[in-house]
């Protein structure tokens, strides 16, 4: 799948599916699947790294698990996240940012935010680098918000969004994820637009939708947000394979002889 595949999904109206990624045999299992696209999210920074918000997540890291995503030669999109602040310092820093994590093997940017972005959006653009915006909950802005809180909910805020939406369309996004608004605004700013919206906790009138691989497969650690499914217990299943290789140790059936050389 391409970039432009995204509006041409759109268009045809048929739901685009992302999950995030962070590492090469994940990405070798998702390439075999007929997933739309990946998001190297900077949710690794909690999913994999152990931090309690996704500020903590660097270029460096970034750029490294970008590269281990890419090296599964997959079909689908690669979209990688820009890191906190890599997006609102200069159009210059965020150009030189998002290079990097293009030369890694990422085929388009995600950035959050509007206002303090707009500028750094339309010089990636500019220079041939596709920008998937993100609006509603942003984590990078997980303080100033007040915590993980649905946004949008009030006239003004839902306003703000509106308003907001438009203004990274017109900035040269390709596509918006919506995440933690009310069903009924998601639907309304994608009615909106001609570019494609990708929901996570937005209700199913957007565009597609976006999970977090890790807590759809049951991965997680802890408590997971209410608009996440489980597909899979991974975390029981997990327990069970490694108890069940415990107990054949210790009973000495494993190693048996056909685990041996001669």
């Amino acid at each position: 799948m391409s970039i432009r595949a995204f509006a041409k999904k759109h268009e045809a109206n048929e739901p685009i599916t992302m999950v995030t990624c962070y590492d090469y045999p994940m990405a070798s299992i998702i390439s075999e699947t007929a997933v739309d696209a990946v998001l190297v999210g900077d949710t690794l920074s909690m999913i994999v790294h152990g931090h309690d918000d996704t500020t903590k997540a660097t270029m460096p890291m970034m750029v490294m698990h970008t590269q281990a995503v890419s090296r599964a030669k997959m079909s689908q999109v690669i979209v990688a996240d820009m890191p906190f602040l890599a997006a609102s310092l200069s159009p210059r820093d965020t150009l030189l940012a998002a290079g990097q994590l293009i030369q890694a093997g990422a085929q388009a940017v995600k950035i959050e935010g509007c206002e303090a972005i707009l500028d750094s959006v339309e010089a990636c653009v500019m220079n041939g680098i596709p920008v998937m915006a993100h609006l509603g909950l942003t984590p990078q802005h997980v303080h100033q918000l007040g915590g993980f809180r649905v946004q949008g909910r009030d006239d003004e805020a839902k306003k703000r969004l509106l308003e907001q939406a438009t203004r990274c369309e017109e900035a040269g996004a390709f596509a918006l994820v919506l995440e933690c608004v009310p069903a009924d605004l998601a639907a309304e700013i994608t009615e909106q637009l001609s570019i494609p919206t990708i929901g996570i906790g937005a209700g199913n009138q957007t565009s597609g939708q976006i999970l977090v691989l890790h807590d759809m497969l049951g991965l997680t650690v802890g408590r997971t947000p209410k608009f996440v499914k489980e597909f899979l217990a991974g975390r029981k299943l997990c327990q069970k394979a490694i108890d069940a290789y415990v107990h054949d140790v210790a009973n000495r059936a494993y190693p048996a002889k056909e685990h041996e050389y001669a």
